[in-house]
């Protein structure tokens, strides 16, 4: 998304969409902030990927079965030390590449560009503050997780 009044800058955002059986589809995000200034991340760390996926563990209070796209930070071998040491409550599937088809969380950011196709944010912390406003809202419509899922043409079973 473009801000008015320079070009540096940029927000990221990580989410997954979670199911558990007898409960509704739930969606958990991180947003990341790069403000253009010298030697800061521009992007999400293997660290960051590894918080969101022990605090979807903590919250869901359960196992966790992770389907991955093929971003090249997945595939750090950082992030495959802790996926193996964590093997007792992580299972981890890596999506085929070019997928995102069968990835529901595309889904998500369909609805959230959408939600922003005519709005021009008048600066970076507007932006982050309409994008959890905007993500926060489809957090509590899970109608919208659903159609996310179903979208994928994937079969779920739970047990």
């Amino acid at each position: 998304m473009r801000v008015r009044g320079g070009n540096r800058g940029r927000v990221s955002v990580a989410g997954v969409v979670c199911v558990k059986a007898g409960c509704r589809p739930r969606f958990f995000y991180r947003l990341h902030l790069w403000r253009g200034r010298t030697g800061e991340r521009e992007s999400f760390a293997w660290q960051d990927y590894r918080d969101l996926i022990v605090a979807v563990h903590q919250q869901l209070g359960a196992p966790v079965v992770w389907v991955w796209d093929n971003l090249n930070v997945h595939l750090t071998g950082e992030l495959t030390d802790f996926i193996a040491a964590n093997s007792e409550w992580l299972t981890v599937f890596r999506l085929p590449v070019y997928a995102p088809g069968l990835n529901p969380t595309e889904g998500v950011w369909s609805l959230v560009k959408r939600s922003l196709e005519n709005f021009a944010a008048a600066d970076l912390d507007h932006l982050v503050r309409v994008m959890k406003r905007k993500l926060k809202k489809i957090q509590y419509r899970p109608h919208l997780l659903h159609g996310c899922l179903a979208e994928t043409g994937l079969t779920i079973e739970l047990t």
